[in-house]
């Protein structure tokens, strides 16, 4: 889908906020997000599940705010050398304060696999996961999408440079016949909840031998190889995104 000049520049605005706030979302996936929620429509729910500092749920609030919608957060706040319990839920709330979002963000202070079986709070029209990486959770975290309407799209982080994301991919969904491959802004992976083609089953198998490079180089920065990560292309510290 062709986006328009006016929503590329009402992007461009919104990122010089978000890229401010600690994360690992990259400009692309950010673009990826935002996009999908500035196509819903007036009064649809954004379900956000994995939150840290804000700053995809900045992007996909002041999308939200642009066509009527709202978003809830969904995120448990733990305390953890990634994560920083109470007081990233701080830094969460000051940085929802300084985009102009808070009045559009529900925060839900739950694990999201325990916030699903006692939700109360309506259809789900897009789904962002990017909660916990390891295979039950994030297959959990699927089963949000019993609160969406067929056509409704579901967008996954790290899906391909998480072992436990990327096998709940191929366990689950590649068989499923729930969720169709869309498409992807590096790790972060397009689904739309409509029965999948053969097609689509083959463009989702032909993402994994860039996961298994993800993996490789990964492997690689924990060894404390980046030399050799570099000769792959990866010239960073930090996990390919």
């Amino acid at each position: 889908m062709t986006e328009t000049p006016v929503h590329q520049e009402e992007f461009d605005t919104v990122w010089a906020v978000a890229e401010q706030i600690p994360g690992w979302l990259t400009r692309a996936q950010a673009a990826m997000l935002w996009h999908a929620a500035r196509r819903l429509a007036p009064g649809a729910h954004i379900v956000e599940i994995g939150s840290h500092q804000g700053r995809s749920t900045v992007v996909l609030a002041r999308a939200a705010q642009a066509v009527g919608a709202r978003v809830t957060a969904v995120d448990p706040f733990v305390t953890g050398r990634l994560f920083g319990g109470p007081s990233t839920r701080d830094l969460f709330e000051a940085n929802l304060a300084r985009a102009g979002v808070t009045g559009t963000v529900a925060l839900l202070p739950e694990y999201s696999t325990r916030a699903r079986p006692a939700w109360h709070g309506g259809a789900v029209d897009l789904l962002y996961i990017d909660g916990k990486h390891d295979y039950w959770t994030f297959t959990d975290d699927l089963r949000w999408s019993a609160f969406m309407a067929p056509g409704g799209e579901i967008l996954v982080h790290d899906c391909y440079s998480s072992i436990g994301v990327t096998s709940g991919v191929v366990l689950k969904v590649l068989p499923s016949r729930r969720y169709s491959y869309v498409d992807r802004a590096g790790s972060l992976a397009r689904f739309r909840l409509a029965r999948p083609a053969f097609a689509d089953r083959t463009r989702l198998m032909r993402q994994l031998p860039w996961f298994t490079r993800n993996v490789f180089l990964k492997v690689l920065l924990r060894l404390r190889l980046r030399p050799v990560a570099r000769v792959f292309g990866h010239d960073s510290p930090y996990d390919p995104y």
